[in-house]
């Protein structure tokens, strides 16, 4: 039987909160909706949802610092909505860590459609016991660069064997420049890839996408405790994107 996919809609205004639960439910979703930050913390912890829409101006704890408790807690992609439509506000809402910023007044069509997108990135999970051929498959699955080592199945990133903890994004981003090697990624090829999406030549990538890869490639580096003056794995290909190292 499948697994149901539960979502969590943390919404101060009631008449958008049934809007986004009824997209989620025609999504397939089981929802459950709280109309502030602190009640959609505790939904969170209660029921691991898989998404989570968050509105960001609400009453008490905004939807930056509810952002931030989340993902202290829980992987589950986190969508934020808001009315607040200037850059600097969607760079903060990554910054938080959330996989996806969304201007209201939203189309449900585009909301449901940004969210499949997210839902096409995997979802890796450990495995309590592995046959041979796994145990294989998760060892060559390693990719390694100068003592940084991730595992695209298991999702572990290691920096000189210490564990780090990193977003989806951040260890999206990072998997793809390790198998990239001395290629260089343009922004706009992350960008399309956070969508799940590939380049045809007709895809739009805005200015605004371009910046959110620098918050994370930005935010990246800060946990990997990596100088950009002097980076140890990851290079700055000035007006086009990133690559490894030499």
């Amino acid at each position: 039987m499948e697994e149901t996919r539960v979502a969590v809609v943390i919404e101060d205004e009631e008449d958008i909160r049934s809007l986004l639960s009824a997209v989620l439910s025609q999504a397939g979703f089981d929802v459950h909706g709280a109309a502030n930050g602190s009640e959609g913390l505790d939904l969170v912890l209660e029921h691991q949802p898989l998404v989570t829409t968050l509105d960001v101006n609400m009453p008490g704890m905004d939807g930056f610092e509810t952002a931030k408790r989340i993902r202290a807690v829980s992987s589950t992609y986190i969508v934020m909505l808001s009315a607040r439509t200037e850059e600097i506000d969607a760079l903060q809402g990554l910054e938080a860590g959330a996989d996806d910023y969304v201007a209201k007044p939203f189309r449900p069509r585009e909301l449901r459609a940004r969210i499949d997108a997210m839902l096409r990135r995997p979802r890796h999970h450990v495995a309590a016991t592995t046959t041979a051929d796994e145990s294989a498959r998760q060892d060559a699955a390693w990719l390694e660069h100068h003592g940084l080592r991730l595992n695209v199945h298991t999702r572990i990133v290691t920096v000189d064997d210490a564990d780090t903890d990193l977003t989806r994004s951040e260890f999206d981003i990072l998997a793809d420049l390790l198998a990239a090697g001395r290629r260089v990624r343009a922004k706009s090829d992350l960008a399309l890839m956070l969508r799940g999406e590939q380049h045809t030549g007709i895809e739009f990538v805005t200015d605004s996408d371009s910046r959110a890869i620098e918050v994370h490639v930005a935010n990246l580096r800060r946990k990997l405790g990596e100088s950009p003056a002097q980076p140890r794995w990851i290079e700055t290909v000035r007006g086009v994107g990133y690559r490894l190292t030499a």
